[in-house]
């Protein structure tokens, strides 16, 4: 448990088959509310696919302290690249013990969500196209929409809202 946004993000890499070939979705997922602050996709999985999410996130929300970043430990996760994004923005790696995947089980269960919600029942042309649904799916469902029972039955953005406005004293 989380008592605040911003103290623990999750980040985890999946795959989407397309006509073309696979495209790749990485997120970081706040552990507080459940909400994708960050999430980009690539035809592959080089380093750059999960920096590119953990940008979208740093950018989003401009933590104001220092956020654990937790991950698996992926060749992605590993990287030089990766450790030095992670201290040039007040980040600290958290990693899974190696081979187990309970470490890393919230975003396993966003991407089944997503999986069996949207993806199982779209055929995707090309990339672009799952791409863009994929955007449709965490930006216009996900976040702003998609109960969940840890939130109290709200979305994730309905239950940050809620949570400032507890800390505000409204």
């Amino acid at each position: 448990d989380v008592d605040a946004p911003d103290q623990f993000w999750i980040t985890d890499i999946t795959y989407i088959r397309t006509h073309e070939g696979f495209v790749y979705l990485a997120v970081v997922i706040d552990l507080f509310s459940r909400r994708v602050v960050g999430w980009s996709m690539q035809g592959r999985t080089y380093t750059d696919l999960p920096l590119q999410a953990l940008l979208m996130a740093v950018w989003r929300r401009k933590p104001k302290t220092k956020v654990q970043v937790h991950s698996d430990q992926g060749s992605q996760f590993t990287s030089y690249e990766w450790q030095e994004f992670l201290e040039q923005h007040n980040l600290t790696q958290s990693m899974s013990r190696r081979g187990n995947c309970w470490d890393n089980a919230v975003a396993e269960s966003f991407f089944n969500l997503l999986k069996r919600e949207r993806i199982r029942r779209r055929k995707y042309k090309t990339r672009k196209e799952a791409r863009q649904d994929v955007f449709d799916y965490i930006e216009f469902f996900y976040n702003p929409q998609r109960k969940h029972v840890r939130n109290g039955m709200l979305s994730p953005i309905a239950f940050e809202q809620q949570q400032k406005l507890k800390l505000q004293g409204v």
